[in-house]
């Protein structure tokens, strides 16, 4: 379901936007070398759920068919262009309010629906978590494994990306009914990156 918002997504911002999706990460950048395929390592998607919901969701994903993406080309080379990044690991500044994580907690079946927004400057520390299907002590450890500001930041040094979006855009990934989500959240993210002139959408799916 969540592709699927990511999907939309794109299918109405201009048309020189771009998709690329990273593997979902629960270590930081310096760990990932060192990532067994060990039961240690491995995070627990649905462990806020109860047993009947667990194995009815696990049913449905195994007979999910994936919907194609729809790629977009640029309109100019990534050197010139402007990139927002877009996780869904339900990130919000300690200033802001958090995802309400207490709703889930009562209905597993309900996600949040809104967003966050946070500055290109934004950086570990400077963020909490709202996301109960993720390792939030990575995120803790290392802010770039679910919203590589840094990283980018140093591309765009190094003249890889023309310049980064002076806001990035974060959703909870969990979310069952995407509803209102569709209607209300994606439609003012795609406001905000268009009111910034983005070229590039980084989707960072978690």
């Amino acid at each position: 379901m969540t592709i699927s918002a990511y999907q939309w997504t794109l299918s109405v911002i201009p048309a020189s936007a771009v998709i690329a999706l990273l593997p979902p990460p629960a270590y930081t950048h310096d760990e990932m070398p060192q990532i067994t395929a060990s039961a240690e390592h491995r995070i627990d998607s649905f462990r806020y759920v109860d047993f009947a919901t667990r194995k009815t969701m696990q049913a449905w994903m195994k007979r999910e068919d994936p919907d194609p993406i729809p790629w977009v080309p640029l309109s100019k080379p990534l050197r010139e262009s402007r990139l927002c990044i877009v996780s869904s690991a339900a990130l919000a500044l300690h200033q802001d309010q958090p995802f309400d994580t207490d709703g889930e907690r009562r209905n597993p079946w309900w996600g949040d629906p809104s967003y966050r927004e946070l500055p290109a400057e934004t950086r570990t520390g400077d963020v909490h978590v709202g996301h109960l299907h993720i390792d939030a002590r990575a995120v803790e450890r290392d802010l770039d494994c679910v919203m590589p500001l840094t990283r980018a930041a140093e591309l765009v040094d190094e003249g890889v990306i023309g310049n980064l979006a002076p806001t990035h855009l974060t959703f909870m990934g969990y979310l069952l009914k995407t509803e209102e989500f569709l209607e209300t959240s994606v439609q003012a993210m795609i406001e905000r990156m268009r009111s910034e002139d983005v070229d590039v959408a980084l989707l960072v799916p978690v």
